[in-house]
């Protein structure tokens, strides 16, 4: 039943009549706080379920050394509320992990938001059932809830990918994934540790224990490419200077592609000399943050020239900042330019290969073939080490959702219709998958954009449509298989645009350490938050175009 003919009646019955909760929302992470505090305004019967012990998503998880943002942290706030706003100061410009974890309690708190939550409830099955229309999720503690609308709020690197060397469970020392970070903490000085994998998360890692530890052995399988994080304290003075000015802030993050602070230049690339353009990238090489990478030429991204060129320079910083001639090749990717996939932002990463005691051992050819009671074997040679860490990324955007057992109508499974390509509508539902409203789903603009941002977007998209769903008098709401097709080929060709296609990386949804997952899949919008955001408005002014409400 199309919009337009929904019978108007009073809906806060049907919505609450046979159910626990009008809503339940998976994920106590930045999003789902967010979700919960916009749900809660409609005085909806909300309950949020999360699989930790304390709300805070990926900085509740994520506590190994030197976990921050690389998004500036004044850029990070949320923005609903001006009293918020004034009442929290950020110490750092680029905020670690424990302050960040401060926030998010203290947003929490603020709002009184801990009283709809249930901690050490990870949902093991969300199954829809047609004939009651109503959502029931069980948890990992055996409770099952019911519910009208079902509001996954993930995140989208929220499950590690650990990797399933012979022998894993024979090494005699300490060994985990960096999500599975001690709680209490681990002394590595000292010792002799092992971290396998050069991603962002093992950047920040190896920066911040490579003078402590007594020796570091590095296993990288392919290099990325990085840039100077440049992070500073924010004095009283510069914090006070920030809260007059988070309106113009965070208009300046609607405005750019990616909702930071950083948006490129308007020059055109080929109206520069190659002395200009030299001069320009040594004073983006000097900035904060993306700088970097989201404030330069819009080529740098798009057309392969370019991207050589930038590339090279950047490879010249870093055979400039590593003294050992060798090793800084093997930092150097081979396999495509800057860019084109996330860039870790890094603190003196280049810098820890100068210690004697780090060594980088190059696994592209000769992989690791197993793990030893004592270390690890890489071909004939023996690494004995005493802690292993696991830096191996995690299983990006989809990975949550294919972790739950999430089954829509005729008993359709998500992680099945899903596993060649995602498919939604607007990143927001899926066909077959009734009153399931995604405020960060695949295929919308969150992978590439200042998180925060842009869940502030969809999360009040999905209120709004909940509002209209209310004053209509509907109590189903479910997006049309042409219009998720749709989606898929706009998602799709959007991808032919950007260089990021020719990446193996969780962009273009390629993962190494997963079978099935060696080739391409469209994991997310890349036209950029002002166009997604227009889109949202557009479906919406037009009575929510390509959902079925009833």
């Amino acid at each position: 039943m199309s919009t337009s003919t929904v019978t108007r009646t009073a809906t806060r019955g049907t919505w609450t009549e046979g159910v626990d909760h009008e809503a339940i929302i998976i994920g106590a992470g930045v999003c789902g706080i967010y979700s919960l505090f916009r749900l809660r305004e409609m005085e909806m019967d909300v309950i949020v379920v999360e699989a930790g012990s304390d709300a805070g998503g990926t900085w509740y998880w994520n506590r190994y050394p030197g976990c921050r943002f690389d998004s500036e942290s004044f850029s990070y706030s949320y923005s609903f509320s001006n009293e918020l706003l004034a009442d929290w100061d950020w110490t750092e410009r680029f905020s670690p992990q424990p302050e960040t974890y401060r926030y998010l309690q203290h947003v929490v708190d603020r709002f009184d938001l801990r009283q709809h939550m249930a901690f050490n409830s990870p949902v093991t099955d969300a199954i829809y059932d047609e004939d009651a229309n109503r959502w029931e999720v069980t948890t990992g503690d055996g409770v099952v809830r019911t519910c009208r609308f079902l509001i996954p709020a993930v995140g989208l690197l929220s499950v590690p990918t650990r990797p399933t060397y012979p022998g894993m469970d024979t090494f005699a020392g300490p060994s985990f994934h960096t999500f599975d970070w001690p709680r209490d903490g681990i002394d590595l000085t000292g010792q002799r540790v092992a971290v396998i994998g050069t991603g962002a998360t093992a950047v920040q890692l190896i920066a911040a224990i490579a003078a402590d530890v007594g020796e570091l052995k590095v296993f990288q399988r392919r290099p990325n490419w990085c840039a100077p994080l440049h992070n500073s304290p924010i004095t009283p003075e510069e914090m006070a200077t920030i809260k007059q000015s988070y309106d113009d802030i965070f208009e300046r993050c609607a405005q750019t592609p990616g909702g930071f602070i950083h948006g490129p230049v308007a020059t055109r690339y080929a109206d520069t000399t190659a002395e200009e353009r030299r001069a320009f990238w040594e004073d983006l090489y000097g900035q904060p943050g993306f700088a970097i990478w989201l404030a330069n030429y819009r080529e740098v991204l798009m057309d392969p020239v370019a991207n050589a060129e930038f590339s090279a320079f950047i490879a010249d910083k870093i055979r400039e900042r590593v003294h050992d001639p060798e090793t800084a090749e093997k930092l150097i990717p081979t396999d495509h330019g800057f860019g084109v996939q996330r860039v870790p932002m890094e603190t003196n990463y280049f810098e820890a290969y100068n210690h004697d005691h780090v060594h980088l051992v190059d696994i592209s050819e000769s992989p690791i073939s197993e793990i030893t009671p004592t270390g690890i074997r890489v071909g004939d040679d023996l690494h004995d080490v005493d802690v292993v860490i696991y830096a191996t990324g995690f299983d990006a955007i989809t990975g949550a959702f294919d972790h739950m057992n999430i089954v829509g109508r005729d008993g359709q499974r998500l992680r099945d219709v899903w596993v060649d390509d995602p498919r939604t509508y607007l990143g927001v539902q899926v066909s077959g998958f009734p009153n399931m409203l995604l405020p960060e789903g695949p295929q919308g603009a969150a992978p590439t954009t200042n998180f925060p941002r842009i869940i502030e977007t969809g999360v009040d998209f999905v209120r709004e449509l909940l509002a209209h769903m209310r004053e209509a008098g509907a109590v189903t709401v479910e997006c049309t298989a042409d219009a998720e097709q749709q989606w898929q080929d706009e998602v799709a060709n959007l991808y032919q645009m950007l260089l990021l296609r020719q990446a193996r990386s969780w962009f273009t949804g390629y993962n190494s350490n997963l079978e099935g997952r060696d080739r391409m899949r469209h994991m997310m919008y890349n036209g950029g938050a002002p166009r997604f955001r227009q889109r949202l408005e557009a479906v919406a002014a037009a009575g929510y175009e390509g959902f079925e409400l009833s």
